[in-house]
């Protein structure tokens, strides 16, 4: 349970910081990487919301699969970001820590459902 709470504020929190910088990336004209790194820092937030109401063990299970994934793409996004210079090395240490940190309680989380199923 805390695991859970602790996912959705993060997931929220990731998805406040994510759309912060789409904003100013698109003030600096940069809108596909800023559309992409939207759609899936919000798919984690919505996923992991998602979970809680599954119908099935395995729904819960698929639902954190998806926030997983949609979490590393948007840590690959972040990165992509960094090394073209749209993002200084704060925002992105900021931001992908706690991506990392949802990736960690997501992993672990699965594990867990299954161990359970």
């Amino acid at each position: 349970m805390m695991k859970e709470d602790k996912l959705s504020e993060l997931s929220m929190q990731l998805s406040v910081d994510v759309l912060n910088l789409a904003e100013q990336l698109r003030a600096k004209h940069e809108t596909v990487i800023s559309n992409q790194i939207s759609r899936s820092a919000t798919s984690v937030c919505a996923n992991i919301a998602e979970s809680k109401y599954g119908h099935s063990r395995a729904d819960f299970i698929a639902k954190l699969q998806i926030a997983l994934k949609e979490a590393s793409e948007t840590g690959k996004w972040l990165e992509m970001l960094y090394k073209t210079n749209y993002i200084n090395e704060q925002t992105y240490k900021s931001i992908n820590k706690t991506c990392s940190t949802i990736r960690i309680l997501l992993i672990a989380s699965i594990k867990t459902a299954k161990s359970n199923q």
